[in-house]
């Protein structure tokens, strides 16, 4: 299978919700501004991290699709995690996983890439699929391709499956059940919404679930994952409202426990449905959306998107957030609620 069977079996990040964070970007005011490449906003950086695991989030995803990682240095990632590692230590949070995305179609980039995220305290890594060439890979060629990743990488591995961001790589549900058996690969971020796929790995006896966690990267998707044995979710709009999609999360839990009652699956599909209302933002316009939200509900980091080409914001202007206000402000409503009853966090 591979040149590392003998290698201990690390163990899947902790289970709870994750969120892919936004990398924030200094607006206009700082003095070394540039409009290109505008300087890592650290300060923002941390206040929403903070925000975050206090609204109980388990740990956070740096350097996703959603933190802009392709547009990012190597000395801007290492000074990024290392910040945030910090943040959330002196904070009293070092018990809340950093996971370090990559981004690269070479394996030794990635390979190297996953020792610095290491090197600046992350605990786990997310390696995107080999995209470049997707109409013309082959699933052993996927696997071979992680393999390898795995094989030589410093920390455990998690597999991104994101079609919308490789040229439509597929990853089957076969092909997961190869790549679970590798003793550092230890779960997976779906960012589809093909359910019979999901149902396929999060439900398959080939798997040892155990060591091999499944997580949607869709929050719309949260219920439904849950139910065929998903772990939980890394979630766009949980950067937003990190309690909002923890309740659904901890509500599931609690009444598997004690056994679902009527009442808590209409709670539970209510709660649903308004992280579904929300997440239509964040699925038609990913980080600029997220980035939008977060500075007009919250009042973090700046409005008009990251670098360029995401720079500028929505498309439409003042007019697109218009069509999400309400829902947003209903939103909000229900996470200071939540707040207020203080149980997450």
């Amino acid at each position: 299978m591979n040149g590392n069977s003998t290698r201990p079996q690390a163990n899947p990040p902790p289970s709870g919700i994750y969120v892919p964070v936004p990398t924030f970007f200094a607006q206009e005011s700082h003095p070394s501004y540039n409009p290109t490449t505008p300087p890592l906003d650290l300060q923002t950086q941390s206040a929403h991290s903070l925000f975050l695991v206090r609204g109980g989030i388990k740990g956070l995803v740096l350097l996703g699709s959603t933190g802009e990682a392709i547009f990012t240095s190597d000395s801007e990632r290492t000074e990024l995690i290392a910040s945030q590692r910090k943040t959330l230590d002196d904070a009293g949070y070092k018990d809340r996983p950093i996971i370090a995305g990559t981004a690269t179609q070479r394996i030794d980039e990635a390979v190297e890439m996953i020792k610095q995220s290491k090197e600046a305290g992350a605990e786990f890594a997310m390696v995107l699929g080999p995209g470049y060439f997707a109409p013309s890979t082959g699933q052993t060629g996927i696997q071979k391709w992680f393999e390898a990743v795995a094989d030589q990488a410093v920390l455990p591995v998690m597999i991104y499956h994101y079609p919308g961001v490789t040229n439509n790589l597929y990853i089957a549900p076969s092909t997961f059940e190869k790549l679970a058996a590798h003793p550092n690969i230890v779960g997976t971020k779906l960012s589809h919404g093909i359910i019979d796929d999901q149902t396929l790995i999060a439900a398959s006896p080939k798997i040892d679930h155990s060591h091999f966690s499944v997580f949607t990267g869709l929050g719309q998707n949260l219920l439904p994952v849950l139910a065929i044995g998903g772990v939980a979710a890394i979630d766009g709009l949980a950067g937003i409202f990190p309690r909002l999609v923890v309740r659904l999360f901890n509500l599931f839990n609690e009444s598997l426990e004690k056994g679902i009652s009527k009442e808590d699956m209409r709670a539970m599909r209510d709660l649903q449905f308004r992280i579904c209302e929300g997440e239509k933002l964040v699925a038609r316009w990913g980080v600029v959306g997220v980035k939008e939200a977060c500075a007009r509900v919250w009042g973090m980091g700046g409005k008009g998107g990251g670098r360029l080409p995401l720079a500028g914001g929505f498309e439409e202007g003042e007019g697109e957030w218009k069509k999400w206000e309400g829902i947003f402000s209903g939103l909000r409503e229900l996470e200071e609620r939540f707040k207020a009853e203080g149980k997450e966090g």
